[in-house]
């Protein structure tokens, strides 16, 4: 997506927030003298434009998937994203099946899970890097080499040979499993037909949405183009190796980060939440679903041992935007009255998530102290809401859902998770002091 775009629009799906500091002048009760520190907050993430891929084949050796056999996909999706795959139809020169870009969409206008025959989105593809010999069992591979772009094969192709209609050949099928995960059932019914031909091991990826538009809207090739990154395996020789190890490198992570709690105290225990307790209903389930600071800190406002509270929101954007396509992370600082015996909290949403929040581990730091401090930070399950895989879930607030309500007690969220592999935290979120 354009990057500059989308810091013009900001991405408005978080609670636009403001909060004023309570300060007080008054010293620790150890009578040292106050001192200035400044907190820096950063989102350090490298992000990935896929939020999941992999691969596919049949069960024999070679992997094909003959005709009359099947094979499936099971992928986790929010509104909007779709699945896009490509296998080889094996009987050809440099012809593929995949459905037209963005993919397969599985959930209509209102939300609502897609649901059966999907075949009609498939469509077969040259690739434009050998000249197509009549398909069947007798055409010669690799063919001899030609450099054209990648075209839609309606009927006909550059040579003359026919073809039926693509969902003639291959069924698609769509099943919701529930929680935002689906099953896509891809049957050969090739068979028969003058166009009976093997299906080739593929590769499937799902693209992040983010502020509605889609990071990778051409995942695996773009009509009109030459191919590149690894299809061309595919489309010669059914070799999925190569494009599977393009769509990894590129599959992973993407969150921002809401505006960021901070809070200064002295003398009680981290106000913002503790590790195994049920959310407290003061305002910590608000920044865990919906990356809205406001409530928590007009809570802690003035409460005892508190000295101060501030909301930290991203300039433009609100939020704290990963680093996409190079470009850098959102950043946000904030300077601090601070005397010995004092501790520092904070805590943001990962935004692409039901309910995670990242907030600092036990009782906070000492402010006074100078540096990185990031790995005093941890991601936790606020326990409020069902969890779906991060950035691929229908009732996930920022991707335009409504959380289901859940009531667990607050724990740290393991890596691995069920869902995915995260990267160190301190390879998404830093924390200094200065």
């Amino acid at each position: 997506m354009n990057y500059n775009n989308f810091l013009k629009t900001g991405m408005i799906l978080f609670l636009p927030l403001a909060f004023t500091a309570c300060k007080k002048d008054n010293n620790s009760a150890t009578g040292i003298a106050n001192q200035q520190t400044t907190i820096t907050v950063e989102n350090v993430l490298k992000s990935q434009p896929l939020v999941e891929s992999g691969t596919f084949q049949g069960t024999g050796s070679p992997a094909l998937i003959q005709p009359g056999q099947s094979t499936t996909i099971t992928f986790s999706a929010a509104k909007g994203e779709a699945l896009t795959f490509a296998t080889m139809y094996g009987a050809s020169n440099d012809l593929f099946f995949a459905p037209a870009n963005p993919g397969i969409q599985v959930y209509d206008s209102n939300g609502n899970p897609i649901q059966g025959d999907v075949s009609a989105q498939v469509k077969l593809w040259d690739n434009g890097t050998r000249v197509n010999q009549k398909p069947g069992v007798s055409v010669t591979h690799p063919g001899t080499a030609e450099s054209k772009n990648i075209s839609e094969v309606v009927g006909t192709d550059a040579q003359g040979n026919t073809y039926l209609a693509a969902s003639k050949l291959v069924t698609a099928t769509l099943k919701y499993n529930g929680n935002s995960v689906f099953t896509l059932t891809l049957q050969n019914n090739s068979g028969g037909t003058a166009n009976e031909t093997p299906l080739s091991p593929g590769v499937w990826a799902v693209s992040y949405i983010v502020g509605g538009t889609l990071q990778a809207p051409n995942p695996l090739f773009v009509n009109g183009q030459p191919t590149a990154n690894g299809l061309t395996g595919i489309a010669e020789a059914g070799d999925n190796t190569s494009l599977n190890a393009y769509v990894k490198s590129i599959t992973g992570i993407f969150t921002p980060l809401s505006p960021i709690l901070v809070v200064v105290y002295n003398g009680i225990d981290n106000p913002i939440y503790k590790n195994g307790e049920l959310d407290r209903g003061q305002g910590l389930k608000a920044i865990a679903q919906q990356g809205n600071a406001d409530t928590l800190a007009a809570y802690l406002k003035g409460k005892p041992g508190i000295k101060a509270v501030y909301v930290l929101p991203a300039p433009t954007t609100k939020v704290l935007l990963p680093q996409i396509s190079g470009q850098p992370g959102g950043i946000v600082s904030q300077q601090l009255t601070v005397s010995t015996g004092d501790r520092l909290a904070i805590a943001t949403m990962y935004g692409f998530s039901n309910d995670w929040f990242f907030a600092s581990v036990d009782n906070g730091v000492d402010p006074t102290q100078k540096g990185d401090i990031s790995t005093s930070i941890k991601l936790y399950d606020d326990g409020t809401a069902v969890n779906q895989f991060p950035g691929a879930g229908i009732t996930q607030f920022n991707l335009a859902g409504t959380p289901l309500k859940l009531s667990q007690p607050i724990s740290a969220v393991p890596n691995p998770n069920p869902f995915t592999t995260l990267p160190d935290i301190t390879g998404i979120i830093k924390v200094t002091l200065k």
